[in-house]
């Protein structure tokens, strides 16, 4: 059982409603009634996904039923909470999905329309906007909106970081040509998350440090990941672990092609090619080769390669995928604690989910 920042062997955690209502080491109490032995499996805080835009061959961009759908497929996989994220796209249609979300009782990323078209990645340009306070309005109008991703570079977005911040939404810097002051004033106003670190941004260089600095520099920053081994190196992961203990967020990133075959998708009007498990957006002449498009990524496949590929211990990398995205939020889920919600998974020994057990 992993609680906080140990491994606790033998424990037990007992459950009632839907929450927690005690967590201790060795045997369960005496008298304790509907005990369950999980055989010396890991049990771990469900996760928490900040970033998903599909899974199962379900995309949350289709219509209800398929973001349900994809939702329910990430679930399979250990993620207990989720974020939709709704691509840059045009306002009705972005409106249209934090809307079916709100309708599932879940909680929305706004990835766009306020970013830099330099590092729009996988983003419809024709969609991009300049910060726009009555667009965003409509946006956050349309659902639960959580998190939104901004370019803090582009002409009005301090204003709009203002107007996040006042509706109880957590700004996040991403797909954006910041320098680090920039981004750091961005932070100082009150930015607390980095949209897919290293991904839709200036690298790190010595002499132009960018929005990943700025980020590290920040004590309350917490940088987005997605370990996948192909949108980051693991030597750069391995950094952003070292420099950021307790702040790096694992996120999947995925797209509907998760879970599903290689072959053709469709991501905000994009033609996306799968090959070998990596999206990539189609060239002009139809073949892969383009921007990286999302992942096919799954949370425990995040895990097990933070602890497998990064030599992460196994409470570190679980904090990661739990804890650490569930802060974010201010969610009481994301640790085996007494009064948080009862959302665990069970973990084999090569850390693949065996179980799910979500509270409501």
């Amino acid at each position: 059982m992993v609680v906080g920042d140990r491994v606790v062997y033998p424990g037990w955690v007992s459950v009632a409603d839907g929450v927690i209502e005690a967590v201790g080491e060795g045997a369960p109490p005496g008298g304790s009634v509907g005990v369950r032995d999980v055989g010396g499996a890991y049990v771990v805080p469900g996760f928490v996904d900040l970033h998903m835009h599909g899974g199962g061959g379900h995309s949350v961009l289709a219509s209800k039923a398929e973001m349900a759908a994809a939702v329910a497929f990430h679930n399979a996989y250990g993620t207990t909470t989720t974020l939709v994220s709704a691509v840059t796209a045009p306002v009705e249609q972005m409106c249209a999905v934090t809307r079916w979300a709100a309708e599932l009782g879940l909680g929305t990323h706004l990835e766009g329309p306020f970013l830099a078209d330099s590092h729009r990645g996988a983003q419809d340009p024709a969609h991009l906007l300049v910060p726009d306070p009555e667009v965003l309005a409509t946006l956050l109008d349309a659902g639960t909106v959580r998190t939104v991703t901004i370019a803090p570079e582009l002409p009005g977005a301090q204003a709009l970081i203002a107007q996040i911040l006042a509706a109880g939404v957590v700004p996040a810097v991403g797909h954006t040509a910041a320098t680090y002051d920039q981004a750091s004033a961005a932070f100082d106003q009150g930015a607390r998350l980095l949209t897919h670190a290293f991904n839709g941004m200036p690298g790190l260089h010595h002499r132009a440090p960018g929005p990943v600095a700025a980020a590290i520099d920040h004590p309350t920053a917490v940088c987005e990941l997605i370990n996948d081994g192909e949108h980051v190196h693991a030597p750069a992961a391995r950094l952003l672990f070292r420099a950021m203990p307790g702040r790096v967020a694992l996120v999947t990133d995925a797209l509907d092609a998760a879970g599903a075959p290689d072959g053709t998708y469709q991501l905000g009007g994009h033609q996306v090619l799968v090959r070998a498990g990596i999206a990539r957006l189609a060239t002009p002449s139809g073949k892969t080769g383009g921007s990286l498009a999302g992942s096919t990524l799954t949370m425990d496949a995040a895990v097990r390669r933070a602890v497998h590929q990064l030599g992460l211990g196994v409470p570190q990398a679980v904090a990661a995928a739990s804890l650490v995205p569930a802060r974010v939020l201010g969610l009481r889920t994301g640790e085996l604690r007494p009064g948080y919600r009862a959302d665990i998974v069970i973990l084999d020994h090569e850390l693949r989910v065996r179980e799910v057990l979500n509270a409501a």
